[in-house]
């Protein structure tokens, strides 16, 4: 496993649509690494140049998003007190928390059902934040495929049933072809490109409720490398990625762009045997 990449996991059983949820330590829920001033002037960037596009907010998420800038504060000082905490008093509160943490912050607030009422999300893989907000999670979830059959009742159930005092992570991972932390185009192709053109996403994110709002925060850290740098140093790696491809059902194949994956990576895989072999 690289070194530099933390999460490199993915299932030796094959593709499975799955929440996949593990319960979150209070000191991990925001993570900070060596890339957080690069990401940060990043969204500097992106929150002048296209705010419309990073920023959605609705009344409803105000007083929510004022809180989770107390607890974005309150993290920091308490596990991170080196950091410093600059706050623009004009700034909405999820910009101003979203400014302080490298993952992407999305608040969720409950009313006839979870809708989603504020968000700074800066480094999208593949969607547009202005199509989402005042969205329920079957909405916001419904371009997936097989989401409303297999994951609508449990996101909707563990969302009703999270307390404070227990939060959560998981991870997702993709396959795209670009490096780009901002990627809201939302249109899926297979890339006719040569394999080291690949590179492998993964989102860390975690869900928890705020104690005075009762809302739920999702925040979304992305990590990217180049794919072909991580499975010439991780075989297992690339044995388990190129099953999840070959298992993943045409849909989702074709949602997520990887028609032909597999049969690249088939072939670097062979080649790379074939080298060890005859050497």
């Amino acid at each position: 496993m690289s070194d530099a990449f933390p999460y490199l996991h993915v299932s030796p059983k094959g593709w499975r649509l799955a929440m996949g949820l593990r319960p979150l330590e209070e000191s991990r829920w925001l993570e900070v690494d060596g890339h957080r001033d690069e990401q940060l002037a990043q969204k500097d960037q992106l929150l002048r140049d296209h705010r419309d596009v990073v920023v959605a907010t609705r009344l409803e998420g105000d007083d929510a998003s004022a809180e989770l800038l107390e607890h974005v504060t309150g993290f920091l000082r308490g596990y991170h007190p080196d950091i410093p905490i600059l706050i623009d008093p004009l700034d909405h509160p999820i910009i101003a928390a979203s400014r302080l943490a490298q993952a992407d912050l999305c608040v969720m607030v409950r009313d006839d059902t979870w809708r989603l009422q504020a968000a700074c999300v800066c480094f999208p893989s593949r969607w547009r934040l202005v199509s989402k907000i005042g969205t329920t999670l079957d909405e916001i979830h419904s371009p997936i495929p097989m989401y409303g059959e297999e994951l609508s009742k449990p996101t909707n159930s563990f969302f009703d049933r999270l307390q404070p005092e227990r939060s959560f992570w998981r991870l997702n991972w993709t396959v795209l072809d670009s490096p780009e932390l901002h990627q809201p185009i939302s249109a899926r192709q297979s890339p006719k490109v040569d394999f080291t053109k690949w590179f492998f996403r993964v989102e860390r994110q975690t869900l928890r409720q705020l104690p005075r709002t009762k809302a739920i925060v999702f925040t979304i850290h992305n990590y990217v490398e180049s794919l072909a740098a991580l499975i010439a140093v991780n075989e297992e790696f690339a044995r388990n990625l190129l099953l999840a491809l070959d298992t993943a059902p045409d849909p989702m194949n074709e949602y997520k762009g990887w028609a032909g994956l597999g049969d690249q990576l088939r072939q670097v895989l062979a080649g790379a045997a074939k080298d060890v072999t005859s050497g």
